[in-house]
């Protein structure tokens, strides 16, 4: 498997596997969506669609992680839909009938799988996906298109990472989680290295310089402890809500 940009924060990654079938085998292809977190596959199966091919995904109320399920038929029109232990059953007898017609491919389906495979990482104006978005790509920090998939939104930068809204809305509560996480250290070790110079300068006799240490100490404590309820708050929120994401994964520095 070639190393290359994620897609919805997986790389391999289904939408793109998805593209390669449906541009090699046309209407002979039958995308199977299963059980799975956000919203890859949805991208991937409007595209089977899009050249004649069919979409199957596993009924939600079947699903252990109903998410890319619920998302594929929010958006494609989807062929077949039923529990997992119907899908054997199913895909034999799929199988074994005739392929409708092999419809042109779309070029931006083209053009995805193209960039998917590092074989193109320019966007320029001639082939761009969508509208340059005011937003920065959660990985690489380059610009964002948008894209109008039919209903969808989705993201894609320049150099490949590809989002749709929701697991763009992940990477960045990832990278937030991040970046507070960061802080809390670094406002954990200055308030240490404070102390310590404190208490040296204490034995050293030097009185006012103690203290300015001692007070900048108890500085970088407050701003530690506000950067902890935050990453508290946004802990509780995740457990509140079900979801297991990056949050609440990093272990809290020592003081």
């Amino acid at each position: 498997m070639r190393r290359g940009p994620r897609e919805n924060l997986a790389r391999p990654a289904v939408d793109p596997l998805f593209r390669s079938a449906a541009l090699s085998f046309g209407a002979s292809v039958v995308g199977v969506l299963l059980s799975g977190a956000l919203s890859d596959g949805t991208a991937g199966l409007r595209a089977i669609k899009a050249v004649g091919g069919l979409a199957v995904v596993q009924h939600p109320k079947d699903a252990l992680v109903p998410s890319m399920v619920e998302s594929a038929l929010r958006y494609v029109d989807i062929d077949h839909c039923e529990p997992a232990a119907k899908l054997g059953g199913l895909l034999g007898k799929l199988a074994a009938e005739p392929a409708g017609e092999t419809l042109p491919a779309p070029p931006t389906v083209r053009l995805e799988a193209a960039i998917a495979a590092q074989e193109h990482s320019t966007m320029k104006e001639p082939d761009r996906l969508g509208q340059l978005s005011v937003f920065t790509c959660p990985e690489c920090h380059g610009p964002l298109w948008e894209i109008e998939d039919g209903d969808m939104l989705r993201y894609r930068c320049h150099t490949g990472h590809a989002f749709t809204a929701d697991a763009i809305m992940e990477a960045q509560a990832i990278e937030a989680d991040e970046i507070l996480w960061s802080l809390l250290r670094s406002h954990q070790q200055r308030a240490e290295f404070a102390r310590r110079m404190a208490e040296r300068e204490k034995t050293r006799h030097r009185s006012q310089l103690a203290s300015e240490f001692g007070k900048r100490a108890r500085e970088y404590e407050a701003d530690a402890s506000v950067i902890k309820r935050i990453l508290e708050s946004r802990r509780t929120q995740v457990t509140g809500n079900g979801a297991g994401g990056e949050e609440g994964k990093h272990k809290e520095g020592t003081d």
